[in-house]
């Protein structure tokens, strides 16, 4: 299994970039938002990749973060999503878009994404409800046991490094899914609440994520 390349972009199409790696060069599928953050053509790059296998075909995905890459292998465990639909909802929304879609039900957000139809989209938020608290929960982990990808020196050591931007509180994101889950309240509701409070407030902290969650929480009437 081919986990992650390093090496200089050779050329980009529309859907892919071929990555030259010390002479042998990998062809990567990537979505839209993967690709509008790429370097340019000769530059450095290193990607998180998936080998996706079929019978009569193998086709090689790319992720800037371990975090997309995990939604992108739940995303393709829905029955009728393929793995260049899966690319297509990343790139509509990005993971953090996706999470909070799954969270919320918000079903219309799935569908668009190019390609993506009402009946798969409302498959998609029902499948994977009860694992989109796992996912987020996981996100901060991830990223913080093993960092953005960078742009990392390939040949030369003076090759300059890139940093993409940061993701939106993550770290908050799982924290406050942490306390309500502690408090008692349901895996779906909990990540629904914090997916919301977070896409009204994107600066939040966890104490204020967690006081936005709870009066969202709270019966109505």
């Amino acid at each position: 299994m081919i986990g992650k390349i390093t090496g200089r972009i050779d050329y980009r199409a529309p859907d892919h970039v071929l990555i030259d790696v010390r002479g042998v060069g990998y062809l990567v599928y990537c979505s839209d938002r993967t690709l509008a953050a790429l370097p340019g053509v000769g530059e450095a790059v290193a990607l998180f990749t998936d080998l996706v296998v079929r019978e009569d075909l193998m086709q090689l995905f790319g992720f800037q973060t371990l975090a997309e890459k995990e939604w992108h292998r739940l995303l393709t465990s829905v029955q009728g999503v393929g793995a260049k639909a899966a690319l297509a909802i990343l790139g509509a929304l990005g993971p953090d878009g996706v999470s909070r879609a799954i969270a919320l039900g918000d079903w219309n957000a799935v569908k668009a994404a190019k390609g993506v139809g009402p009946k798969i989209a409302q498959r998609v938020v029902l499948d994977l409800k009860d694992k989109a608290p796992g996912v987020m929960a996981m996100t901060a982990t991830l990223a913080e046991a093993n960092g953005e990808v960078e742009a990392v020196q390939v040949i030369e050591p003076s090759e300059p490094k890139r940093r993409p931007a940061p993701a939106l509180n993550q770290s908050a994101q799982s924290e406050a899914l942490s306390a309500l889950n502690n408090l008692g309240y349901g895996p779906g509701d909990a990540a629904g609440a914090v997916a919301q409070a977070a896409g009204e407030n994107p600066e939040a902290d966890t104490p204020i994520l967690i006081r936005a969650a709870l009066k969202l929480l709270a019966p109505k009437g």
